[in-house]
């Protein structure tokens, strides 16, 4: 298992459409592997193959409960709305305000290739919007509502309101 360089904003991979995965091989194996491992380096909670440089529709992640990967994902279902911050291994240090649904489920196949249905709610359903877009080509700067800031912007925020 290795870490591998977070591609960043301006990385033309960040804006290419993924391809499906056919089959488990030994090389995307590892790749599930190396993006767990990327990403808890980097103390994310989702990380998509297109941030690491592999066009493979494969997401990770872990919001803290239970690791969990998902092979060619799609949200099938979707509901409520939340607004909150939300920022990406891929701009680090940089946040906005983006609405995305409160509930949603996902379907894909896991780590053996076997069909599998998930459901996620608050932070949860946030994590698989989010990587899901990654995906696509997208990316949460393109939903944001007003400005995107930096995350020193939101320390200095934090303190004025505690004086």
């Amino acid at each position: 298992m290795a870490i591998r360089t977070v591609r960043t904003v301006g990385d033309r991979v960040l804006e290419k459409k993924c391809r499906d995965v056919k089959e488990m091989t030994p090389k995307i194996a590892e790749l599930i592997d190396d993006m767990f491992d990327t990403m808890y380096e980097n103390n994310g909670v989702g990380l998509a193959a297109p941030q690491v440089g592999v066009l493979k529709r494969i997401i990770v992640v872990d919001t803290g409960d239970d690791p969990r990967v998902l092979i060619n994902p799609v949200i099938v279902e979707s509901d409520g709305t939340q607004t909150g911050d939300e920022g990406c291994l891929s701009n680090p240090g940089k946040f906005g305000k983006v609405t995305r649904p409160n509930h949603v489920i996902v379907e894909g196949l896991d780590r053996d290739m076997q069909p599998v249905r998930m459901e996620g709610e608050g932070l949860l359903a946030r994590d698989f919007c989010h990587e899901i877009d990654h995906l696509d080509g997208h990316m949460y700067m393109e939903l944001v509502e007003g400005e995107i800031y930096d995350v020193n912007d939101m320390e200095d925020e934090e303190e004025e309101s505690e004086s």
